[in-house]
């Protein structure tokens, strides 16, 4: 298995590039590394998008879950483990309790709430998946919506 981290591309680049990037990483991986089976990737729900190129890629939904370690920090983007090392929290998982504690030391501090979706594309065809996929219109029952770091549903992407 191998995870595909962090991608992200300027609009600037020609239409299809995420995908096509994704064709061609698969096809590099079956030429020169035939071991790995699968891959796995996660989508960001909570400020970017809920993975409308993986979809287009054909990977399949496989997990989700909510998203609420994200944090606006005194107008930085941040994970409440970045605050726990910085000291500002005691814990990762900021409870809002302490949301006000650290209001209270001058901070401006705001919960971003969100989605992780989890994907996976299987290269080896013959592999089996061990959980169920998920139905793509599961992520508009949840709310999980988000393109382009705007919460929208796919439904109301579709109309326009």
């Amino acid at each position: 298995m191998i995870e595909l981290n962090r991608m992200a591309f300027d609009d600037y680049l020609p239409k299809y590039s995420e995908s096509r990037c994704i064709a061609i990483s698969i096809r590099l991986i079956k030429k020169h590394a035939p071991q790995i089976k699968w891959v796995l990737s996660f989508s960001d729900g909570t400020q970017c998008g809920d993975g409308t190129i993986y979809r287009a890629s054909g990977f399949k939904l496989i997990g989700h879950k909510k998203n609420d370690g994200i944090f606006l920090f005194n107008g930085e983007t941040i994970h409440g483990k970045v605050l726990w090392d910085r000291g500002v929290s005691k814990t990762w998982t900021i409870p809002d309790k302490e949301l006000e504690s650290i209001r209270a030391k001058g901070h401006q501090i705001e919960r971003l709430v969100g989605f992780q979706l989890k994907y996976i594309y299987l290269i080896d065809k013959s592999c089996k998946l061990t959980t169920p996929e998920i139905p793509f219109t599961e992520i508009d029952a949840i709310g999980a919506g988000m393109y382009k770091g705007e919460k929208i549903t796919l439904q109301e992407r579709r109309a326009t």
